[in-house]
């Protein structure tokens, strides 16, 4: 009668085991190195959809932030402008009722004259050279700008946009509200796609053991057949 061995079940279960354990310990690496849970859609491809709508979410949110700091630092410039202006006509309306005095001679006058016409220089420099990014914000030039903000964390253009406008939408959004709506984006996004670096070294550490042990089990396997080999003879 003869004896054949042509299956060495042992061995092949190890090989299926080494290869399961090396693939775990290549995912436990590609985490660590590239800090990411989720580095391809094979990972989970529900949490990378989730994901990535989160990251434009939070992007848009990051601009909206930068749009309204824009649109306050507009205004700032604006402001600062007028309260100039202001302060030179009222020092023109000051100027006018002293002109208006009968104790005044006509040389007085005309110094008063001169002063007004200088502070009317100052008035025009002012408005003709306040400007935000080259948007004239004060003059009535045909290149001035209507100035629309948009702090929405989404934005669709409509075809009839004019291509000299800034578009703005103003959501009831603020800064503070924007700034803290793309953090918590940000943490949601981190949530769902960074990896954990201590569970990720576990892994590492688990199935790199696996596999010496898995490697010395499937050595043995091998070496079996021949033992059987010997003992027969």
């Amino acid at each position: 009668m003869a004896l054949r061995i042509n299956y060495n079940y042992e061995s092949i279960s190890a090989q299926r085991n080494l290869t399961s354990t090396q693939g775990s310990f290549f995912k436990a690496i590609e985490q660590l190195s590239s800090g990411l849970r989720i580095n391809k859609a094979a990972d989970d491809a529900a949490g990378l959809a989730v994901s990535e709508k989160l990251k434009n979410q939070v992007r848009g949110l990051n601009q909206a932030q930068r749009n309204a700091q824009d649109g306050i630092s507009l205004l700032q410039t604006a402001e600062g402008a007028l309260n100039e202006t202001h302060s030179l006509l009222g020092r023109m309306r000051e100027l006018a009722v002293q002109s208006a005095s009968d104790t005044l001679s006509n040389a007085d006058r005309l110094h008063i004259q001169d002063e007004v016409n200088q502070l009317l220089s100052e008035v025009d420099r002012i408005a003709n050279s306040t400007q935000f990014n080259k948007i004239s914000l004060l003059n009535n030039s045909g290149s001035t700008t209507d100035v629309l903000l948009h702090v929405g964390a989404n934005h669709e253009t409509g075809s009839g946009t004019n291509d000299n406008e800034i578009t703005v939408s103003l959501n009831g959004s603020d800064t503070a509200a924007l700034g803290v709506d793309a953090l918590a984006g940000a943490v949601s996004l981190s949530r769902i796609r960074d990896a954990d670096v201590a569970k990720s070294v576990s892994e590492m550490v688990r199935t790199q053991i696996l596999q010496q042990s898995t490697m010395a089990v499937l050595a043995q396997a091998n070496q079996a057949p021949q033992m059987a080999l010997q003992l027969l003879k």
